[in-house]
């Protein structure tokens, strides 16, 4: 169980319709079957007297930006724009392997029976039912590589079930055969960046969580190739 409390939380954005913060990996962002306290649970307790809604989720041992609302009209309008496709997302993932400079992955996703896991099945193009990423590696050790990745939709474990069908598995990620997990049940995935358009003032937002400062983030990030 994460041990974050609301007073822990790093708030990247606020102002009377949203809240933004950088999620540490490990809390689920809304209620799961375990009962855990959530995100949404301690951002409540930064906000009382009004009520906060979830319009997105990151996977649990995924951690960066991530957007609550303040009210329902502002619920309604980033709804809308999750569901046509209007917010920009930009991950950093550190993978196992030396992936290529740059590319774009096609797959076809569907739910593993009995389980929540993705099998990701190659596609030939870019037609309705398929999933995109497109990644760019900015540095590479003797065992891994730093990605930055944007994943055009949000199917579920995209990132992470297309990443490891082209050979390259989110360190940590055993789920997706990464060789080891991470002490903390984390993994090597991070919310970078996401921009959108407010949906009550109009104005343009680009939304930015530090990497982690764990592991061999610092060791990657240190021979980012610009």
């Amino acid at each position: 169980m994460n041990n974050t409390e609301a007073r822990d939380l790093h708030v990247l954005f606020r102002d009377g319709h949203l809240l933004a913060v950088n999620k540490p990996p490990g809390i689920a962002v809304q209620k799961d079957r375990s009962g855990d306290r959530c995100l949404q649970d301690l951002v409540q307790v930064l906000c009382p007297g009004v009520t906060v809604g979830s319009p997105h989720r990151l996977d649990r041992p995924v951690g960066g930006v991530t957007v609550f609302t303040l009210d329902t009209a502002t619920l309604r309008g980033m709804d809308a724009l999750f569901r046509e496709k209007k917010v920009a997302k930009t991950y950093l993932a550190i993978v196992e392997g030396l992936a290529p400079e740059n590319g774009m992955l096609m797959h076809r996703l569907k739910h593993a029976a009995g389980s929540r896991k993705s099998i990701a099945v190659q596609a030939e193009g870019e037609g309705e039912g398929t999933s995109v990423l497109k990644f760019a590696r900015r540095s590479a050790g003797d065992r891994y590589s730093l990605l930055e990745v944007a994943p055009m939709g949000g199917a579920f474990h995209q990132i992470r079930a297309q990443l490891a069908a082209a050979g390259f598995p989110i360190k940590g990620d055993v789920k997706y055969g990464a060789r080891r997990g991470e002490r903390d049940r984390s993994i090597a995935l991070h919310a970078w960046r996401m921009s959108f358009t407010h949906p009550i003032t109009g104005a343009g937002m680009t939304l930015e969580a530090p990497p982690p400062t764990t592991s061999i983030w610092p060791a990657m990030r240190s021979l980012w190739v610009p």
